[in-house]
């Protein structure tokens, strides 16, 4: 059966949102910095500037740059922004203030500061290089650089060249002073897609659609060596400020972290879900006061994401990503609500009030979450420091935040995490494994490990019978040709095996209040309300565009509720499948909670903020 979609409907008036968003953005990210300060600066479309507090991950200014740019480029230090287009602009970061603007001869391709210097570099589509005193709006040099387009500029830290590489695959060495060609280097099979020099003024890289990444010697012109570890085209670079690390990023969503001295891997970091569009690196003041050296990518997921980049491929690694997932619950007595956003702290509000109230003792960034039935306990996993990190796992008294016990023995990371009804066994999983682990409430003892569960899958997901004796386990197998292959299995705790199995992988899953009934969504943006007796599914209803991330039932299983990526919350009837209600909001939504009484739906969004929806106002809207 398939769902009689109608389309949704906005709020008439914006829902009550709880927590500032954590380096999350609404448009896709074009260019991120750091300044010394421990600040990062972000822009995102269509000219959105936001400044981030790099230690606790919170939005600390927003505004929106009058612009139509479609290039955005920092200078060095992040005190300064440059946009172009047919014409360039560039303001002063902190106060957010225009600084200059003039008109260009000729459609902009390419753009870079001066580092330390008032000067500014634009490249292009009929092959020309202007070369500006921003201040002053006036060329200081023009240079027919290119038969074809710019694809990319950088001057060199000494300000004596600038390098240039066009769509003609050749990049060409100038002297700032006089204007003349120093040299050509040339090797470069397809696009040339970003440059960077090194701070000595010696080494040029170069990124390249041809899946290469090049060092050239600028003296000789001559080749030093091919990085070519890249499978796909390299479309981005950055290097670190003292020159020893290089970060390059491919159309395959990966990044390599590079030794500049060595020419060798340090890291390969992977991020599946979205293209890496930009990249920075954290600067070291000098006083240890920022966790130099970070990498920062801005992804077309618009997140930030933040990668510890002097770890080995053992080390942070693709598994210790700050993953873009929300969790959201609520304490049993409705009175308070926990979120738990992308690699951050445990946040929780007194619901009626709106105010922050104290969550943990102690938590560093986490990546999951869950509180007990009984609202007694909150289980967090934490965002690891190596990739056999065994205590990533904690119990806290949800009451006073007061950490309990450390769960010892399973290796990071861990992302699926659920309490048994009654809150005495907790059961945890992740995605780099099949295995599913039970643990003791509050004593943090081992119950019992049920080692591949659902092999070869990942554990999506996890969620106990409402009768406390079952254990569903969601994994999918993320290495089959389809993306959607894997299963569901349950778990009698009682008898010690699998007592079901249901075909299809899935993201999410809940059971119904009465425990006949077992939603589920998957890759395929499908809903199946599977009937537990029968082992068959009795339902299958579809509607969401992108990806459903989640799915609650209401308190006395009148409705469930799904959420996507796709920015809509949807309102089911849980006996006929009929779409009863559907808002679209200005977020995607990972996570949903309804309040004991089901008067309330609140959503954790992509963006790590939660909203507030009242449910008789989703049902009244959509009649």
């Amino acid at each position: 059966m398939s769902a009689t979609a109608f389309p949704p409907l906005s709020p008439s008036e914006p829902p009550r949102v709880f927590g500032a968003p954590t380096l999350h953005t609404d448009g896709d990210l074009l260019a991120v910095a750091v300044a010394s300060d421990g600040t990062l600066w972000s822009v995102e479309e269509p000219g959105e500037l936001r400044g981030w507090n790099l230690p606790t991950r919170r939005l600390i200014s927003s505004r929106p740059l009058e612009s139509l740019g479609t290039l955005w480029t920092f200078n060095w230090a992040a005190r300064l922004l440059a946009s172009a287009s047919d014409e360039v602009a560039v303001w002063e970061v902190n106060s957010g203030n225009q600084l200059a603007q003039w008109s260009t001869p000729t459609w902009i391709t390419a753009l870079a500061f001066q580092p330390g210097a008032a000067v500014l570099a634009t490249g292009h589509d009929d092959g020309l290089v202007c070369v500006w005193d921003w201040p002053g709006e006036k060329a200081q040099l023009e240079i027919k650089a290119h038969v074809r387009a710019v694809s990319a500029v950088a001057f060199s830290f000494d300000g004596t060249k600038l390098a240039t590489a066009g769509e003609d695959k050749k990049i060409h060495i100038w002297d700032l002073q006089t204007g003349e060609k120093l040299g050509t280097l040339e090797g470069h099979k397809d696009r040339i897609s970003g440059l960077a020099w090194h701070p000595d003024a010696r080494r040029l890289f170069s990124a390249g659609w041809d899946t290469t990444v090049r060092v050239w010697d600028v003296n000789t012109f001559e080749p030093i060596i091919l990085l070519n570890s890249h499978a796909t085209q390299v479309h981005a670079l950055a290097m670190s400020g003292d020159g020893k690390l290089l970060a390059t990023a491919d159309s395959g969503n990966v990044v390599h972290i590079w030794d500049t001295d060595l020419n060798e891997t340090i890291t390969v970091l992977r991020q599946p879900a979205s293209e890496v569009r930009c990249l920075a690196f954290t600067p070291d003041d000098g006083r240890g006061n920022l966790p130099a050296p970070l990498l920062a990518c801005g992804s077309a997921d618009r997140v930030i994401h933040l990668w510890d980049s002097r770890q080995g491929p053992a080390g942070a690694g693709s598994d210790e990503l700050l993953e873009s997932r929300t969790a959201v619950a609520v304490s049993p007595d409705g009175k308070r609500l926990f979120s738990l956003g992308a690699g951050t702290d445990l946040r929780s509000w007194d619901i009626e009030s709106g105010k922050p109230t104290p969550a943990l003792d102690e938590s560093p960034l986490l990546r999951a979450m869950a509180q007990s039935p009984d609202g007694n306990w909150v289980a967090v996993s934490r965002v690891s420091s190596t990739a056999d990190d065994r205590g990533t796992l904690a119990l806290y008294q949800a009451q006073t935040g007061a950490r309990q016990v450390v769960c010892e023995g399973q290796a990071g990371p861990i992302t699926a995490l659920a309490f048994r009804p009654d809150g005495k066994i907790l059961a945890s999983a992740g995605v780099r494994s099949s295995d599913v682990w039970l643990w003791k409430v509050p004593s943090g003892e081992v119950s019992l490990l049920i080692a591949d569960l659902v092999q070869p899958c990942s554990v999506e997901a996890l969620a106990f019978h409402p009768d406390g004796k079952r254990l569903a386990v969601a994994g999918i197998d993320w290495m089959a040709t389809s993306g959607q292959d894997g299963h569901i299995a349950l778990w009698d705790l009682d008898k010690g095996k699998v007592t079901q199995t249901l075909p299809g992988g899935a993201t999410a899953i809940a059971f119904s209040p009465d425990g006949k009934h077992l939603a589920s969504c998957g890759l395929d943006r499908k809903i199946r309300l599977w009937d537990l007796a029968a082992n068959h599914v009795a339902l299958t209803l579809d509607g969401h565009t992108e990806t459903i991330t989640c799915l609650a039932y209401s308190p006395d299983g009148t409705y469930f509720a799904t959420g996507s990526d796709d920015r809509t919350v949807w309102l089911w009837d849980a006996d006929t499948g009929e779409q009863v209600a559907a808002w679209e909001l200005d977020n995607a939504i990972k996570s949903l909670a309804f309040t004991p009484d089901g008067a309330f739906l609140f959503t954790g969004n992509g963006n790590t903020s939660c909203y507030q929806i009242e449910v008789e106002a989703m049902l009244d809207a959509s009649i």
